[in-house]
């Protein structure tokens, strides 16, 4: 059972997985940085208060105080979410994704635009006794 542990663990899929976790959980506090120093200012500036706060009223209930609190459902809080998601979604996307793929096709067009390399000395050997035999 140990042989297979060990087998599953050094497979390259569950390697390149951890590595993407830990890359991604440190990329993510680069991203939440970049929205709280850069974005949600640009928002501010704009519009306000970039955090939307809707409430609807679904009732009350005492505490153990005895004080009145009301029951409400934060729309606002799933909006903000969204809205953080997207914002996220938007900066891997034009910071990794985007020069990633530009980068990727550009040596694509480089690999493609290489000559293929010199076929070997046996192939060459051969392909002259081939013809030797033909006249």
């Amino acid at each position: 059972m140990l042989k297979e542990f060990k087998a599953f663990i050094l497979k390259g899929n569950v390697v390149d997985l951890s590595t993407g976790v830990i890359i991604g959980a440190a990329f993510g506090t680069i991203v939440t940085a970049f929205t709280k120093g850069i974005i949600e200012p640009i928002l501010k500036a704009i519009g306000g208060n970039p955090n939307v706060s809707l409430g609807i009223k679904i009732g009350q209930f005492t505490n153990e105080k005895g004080e009145v609190i009301p029951n409400m459902l934060d729309i606002g809080m799933i909006i903000n979410a969204i809205i953080g998601f997207l914002i996220t979604a938007a900066v891997i996307f034009f910071v990794i994704v985007k020069p990633v793929n530009t980068l990727l096709a550009r040596m694509k067009k480089a690999e493609d635009a290489a000559p293929p390399p010199p076929p070997a000395a046996d192939i060459v050997l051969l392909t002259e006794i081939r013809d030797l035999l033909k006249k």
